[in-house]
């Protein structure tokens, strides 16, 4: 890796975080439960390409490090989408047990 390379990589990770904070930042509560619906239907593509990852390191013979790194993408991705889902629900029945109420 060319040292330019690994500047605009390292800049552009900085940029993402940035971005990140703000979004997070500037989102109103209402909005909490659609954002992280968002969030786990990106997860689960980053599942599928670390998947993909995985596979093309078994079956390229590559080095067990791109078999590592692809299998802690799974797990990382795979935490971030059932924790979400869980998150998720755990809101909306919140929410649909208030309007159960409220109706009662």
């Amino acid at each position: 890796m060319t040292p330019e390379l690994l500047i605009g990589s390292i800049t552009l990770f900085v940029l993402a975080i940035f971005l990140g904070v703000e979004l997070i930042t500037k989102v109103p509560a209402t909005l909490h439960t659609p954002l992280m619906s968002g969030a786990n239907a990106i997860s689960g593509i980053s599942i599928v390409g670390a998947l993909i990852g995985a596979n093309v390191a078994y079956a390229g013979g590559s080095t067990v490090t791109s078999g590592i790194l692809s299998f802690v993408a799974v797990v990382l991705a795979m935490i971030n989408v059932v924790g979400g889902f869980a998150v998720t629900n755990r809101m909306l029945n919140m929410i649909a047990g208030k309007k159960k109420k409220r109706g009662a």
